[in-house]
């Protein structure tokens, strides 16, 4: 049996409420593969298409209705979590009923500790939420402080910062949760960011990558695996080019190497490969897996899919 903590990316959920209630239903039957032989699971989700509905749709309102007030990124991100945990919940639970396996399953909605004074504050590069006129976004940015940029001749988005997790805040909950053998599904959307104050964390203008909240959360659990699932069934060189070679496997010192050479792109494949390596640096004779949810469990058994050690 092995500890698991298991990151989905988005192509494993949907943009729309129903979309995602179809495709979870894959998702789940991957999960429950993973379980069924004996493995502890921890679920972390990605929640990107959905924060920024949810952004767009609050933002929406509040412009149509001055009594509406304009909801905080971070709440938004813990709407995301319970609604994306919900659906996951529900899903597991009947893959698992129909496997006659009597597991719970639970959503623990998390906060994730950020340095206030973490460089990525002064530079603000996620965009959220929806696109405005020049004119739309300065009048925001006045009112409020936001940052906006142009966004390739579409628009003005807001942007906000990616700090680095630190310390998730109901990381002990999990443990218990985990130890008496649930399912849990946390760090969605790798957490609500917050800074730590005299009375208590207070949530931030921010994106954490999921990712990296996955790789802190595979080091506290003790996991023997970090397995991040994603759109491709292995990582590859030249990707996407007349060279692209896939990769079987890869060390530590191998993958920082194939990094200053640039082959992995900042958007998609490089923070999978540096959470990775950040987990596997804190915890000595794990390992970690990258590939695609349709391959979860070959990938598991050693037939697939590109391993980090």
């Amino acid at each position: 049996m092995s500890k698991i903590v298991l990151a989905l990316g988005g192509n494993a959920l949907g943009n729309t409420p129903q979309k995602q209630l179809e495709l979870i239903k894959n998702t789940s039957r991957a999960i429950v593969d993973l379980i069924e032989p004996g493995n502890e699971v921890t679920v972390v989700h990605g929640n990107g298409p959905q924060v920024g509905m949810i952004h767009l749709a609050m933002s929406i309102a509040a412009g149509e209705d001055e009594k509406i007030p304009l909801m905080p990124y971070p709440e938004c991100g813990a709407m995301s979590q319970g609604y994306i945990g919900y659906h996951l919940q529900q899903a597991i639970g009947y893959e698992l009923r129909l496997r006659k396996m009597d597991r719970p399953v639970s959503t623990v909605v998390t906060q994730v500790i950020v340095d206030e004074k973490d460089p990525a504050f002064k530079n603000p590069t996620k965009p959220v939420g929806r696109f405005y006129t020049k004119e739309e976004a300065d009048l925001i940015a006045a009112s409020n402080g936001a940052t906006f940029t142009e966004d390739a001749g579409r628009g003005y988005r807001q942007v906000v910062a990616s700090p680095e997790p630190k310390r998730i805040v109901e990381i002990e909950t999990v443990k218990r949760l985990v130890s008496a053998g649930e399912v849990v599904i946390t760090v969605g959307g790798g957490g609500i960011p917050v800074v730590e104050t005299s009375e208590g964390p207070r949530g931030v203008m921010a994106v954490i990558d999921k990712d990296k909240s996955a790789a802190l959360l595979a080091k506290e659990l003790d996991a023997d695996i970090l397995m991040i699932l994603t759109a491709v069934e292995k990582v590859c060189l030249d990707y996407n080019t007349p060279a692209q070679r896939e990769l079987d496997q890869m060390s530590v010192a191998e993958a920082k190497r194939y990094i200053k050479e640039g082959h992995f792109a900042k958007g998609s494949m490089l923070p999978k490969v540096e959470a990775c390596i950040r987990f596997l640096e804190e915890k000595h004779g794990s390992k970690a897996l990258i590939s695609s949810l349709e391959c979860a469990k070959a990938a598991i058994d050693g037939k697939t899919g590109t391993v980090i050690s």
